[in-house]
């Protein structure tokens, strides 16, 4: 087999392009995977559970789904980064 030139480094995973890092934020008692995504890969318009509206494509927003794995790419819901933020307070 060929030796490989390739250093180790170039061999390890990065972010997607567009996206950040995963951190974890709890919600609603449990934690939550959370990627801020600048829009830049967006191919579809997605739908924000805290408001309800579109995030066009484009639009740099949040996808957070829950750290237990459970329920895989399902689970997985975009969110304006404003309404993400302000998920905790109290709606009328």
């Amino acid at each position: 087999m060929p030796r490989s030139n390739r250093r180790r480094r170039d061999l390890e995973a990065r972010p997607l392009a567009g996206s950040t890092e995963v951190a974890t934020e709890q919600w609603r008692g449990r934690p939550w995977h959370v990627r801020r995504l600048t829009g830049a890969t967006s191919s579809r318009e997605y739908r924000c559970p805290g408001c309800h509206q579109g995030i066009p494509v484009g639009t740099p927003h949040v996808v957070a789904w829950p750290a237990s794995g459970v329920g895989g790419v399902e689970e997985r819901r975009h969110w304006h980064t404003r309404c993400w933020a302000a998920r905790g307070a109290a709606r009328p």
